[in-house]
Formats: C-alpha cells, structure tokens, sequence
C-alpha cells in the first residue's frame, strides 16, 4: 500500500535536516515544515477515525535500542511518545550475542501515531547523534557524562516542542469546527484503558539522576530540531520484571 502523501512529504523533509551540510538555520525551516504536517496529519486521521474507527486502530510497537546510549536514546523515544499521547512500558534485556544489555520498549497508541513515532524517532536519533558529536564538555569533564545529560537536554526540549506544536494544530482545527479536542480526549482516554488492560500492575520509572554539564547545549539543540506534537501530562512508565 502506497504511504500517505503527507507522511511522504514530512519524511523527505526530515531527510533534508539530517543532512549534514545543512545550517542550524536551514535544518530549523525543514523541521518546522514537517512539524506542521505532522500534527495535521493526526488530526485529520483522529476525525477520519471518528466516523470509521476502522481506519485507525489501537496497537503497539516494539522498539529494540541497542547500541551506544541506550537509556539516553530511550529516553527520547519516551518524549516522543508522551508529547504524541502514546503510553511507554520498557524492559531491560541482554543480547546473548553480544552479550550487552539494551532496552526493548513497547509504544501503545493509535496507528497514525504510531507512524508518527516511528518517523520522528528514527530522524531525532538521527540530528540528536549528529549533534552530540559536535559538542564539547567543559575542561577535564567525563565526555559519557557530558553526552548524557546533552542527550537529555535535547529530548526534554523535544517534549515541549511537540506538546506546543500538537496544541497549536488543536486550537486550529477547533477554530475551523468544534468537536477536534473532544475527539483527541477520547482517544487519549483509550489509549490510557488500552495499555492498563496490557500491564496492569505497571510501574513508574524512577527518576534518573544526571551529572554531565551537557544538558543546557542539548536542550539549545532540540530548539534548532523544531517538530511538532501534542500535549505534555504523561510520566514515562517501566515495566520491572
């Protein structure tokens, strides 16, 4: 089946972004784009789905993070996640080839939010790595250290901008035919029965405890990553077992 025509676009705007060569300024203009559309195209599959629940069905995806910065990584895809209106449960597993621990995670939300996931995760690691890369830590500071708190200045900037971009795109819709945030309400609200009939004995993650001085260059950096999304009350949430 051919992929909708504005996830089409926003993919190939994302790419634009990614691209090295491209100026924080140029990087900036093509996420703001591809935010808009991003948020339209939930909306507009949110109302198609009220009429045709068909259309847009609840389910869930899983998520191997392997590699380096795995909790970090996570991390940005909870943001993602939560600022969609999706819910997170993750575990801690070992690759009994590698022998390394990575984090599985399952994201539970609607269909076109999921497609929503699936592209802005695999871009932000994307510009989130790239950026990194660029950044220095203070004299005799941990690098790991440093990254680490970097990374999460970045998916906390993330977080509020997609809440705000998500928002924005409600008031819109609201203004043109009132019913849109009823609609999303609903939706959230079976997400949330959705996950809990899932994992019911679920467990909030504990909060973790950064030291590198990295975070305020992240978060600087997730400003220029302007995409956008929903609303910001949800904790991520772990699954211990």
């Amino acid at each position: 089946m051919n992929e909708n025509p504005q996830l089409a676009k926003v993919r190939a705007l994302l790419a634009k972004a990614e691209d090295k060569a491209a100026s924080p300024e140029e990087a900036e203009a093509y996420f703001a784009k591809a935010a808009d559309l991003m948020s339209k195209y939930g909306i507009e599959q949110a109302m198609l789905a009220e009429a045709r629940p068909e259309t847009d069905e609840l389910a869930h995806r899983t998520f191997d993070i392997k590699g380096k910065y795995v909790p970090d990584r996570a991390v940005l895809l909870f943001a993602i996640g939560n600022a969609l209106g999706a819910r997170n449960v993750y575990w801690t597993r070992t690759d009994y080839e590698t022998g390394k621990r990575y984090r599985r995670v399952k994201v539970y939300a609607h269909e076109s939010t999921l497609k929503r996931i699936e592209i802005l995760f695999a871009s932000l690691q994307i510009q989130a790595m790239n950026g990194m890369a660029k950044s220095r830590p203070q004299y005799g500071e941990s690098v790991t250290a440093y990254r680490k708190s970097w990374l999460a200045g970045f998916a906390s900037s993330v977080l509020r901008r997609l809440s705000q971009a998500e928002s924005d795109a409600v008031k819109e819709a609201e203004a043109k035919s009132t019913g849109t945030e009823l609609v999303l309400v609903k939706r959230e609200a079976a997400v949330e029965r959705y996950f809990k009939q899932a994992h019911p004995k679920v467990k909030t993650a504990p909060r973790r405890r950064l030291t590198g001085t990295g975070w305020s260059d992240g978060r600087t950096a997730g400003d220029r990553a302007d995409l956008g999304s929903k609303r910001i009350g949800s904790q991520r949430k772990a699954l211990v077992g």
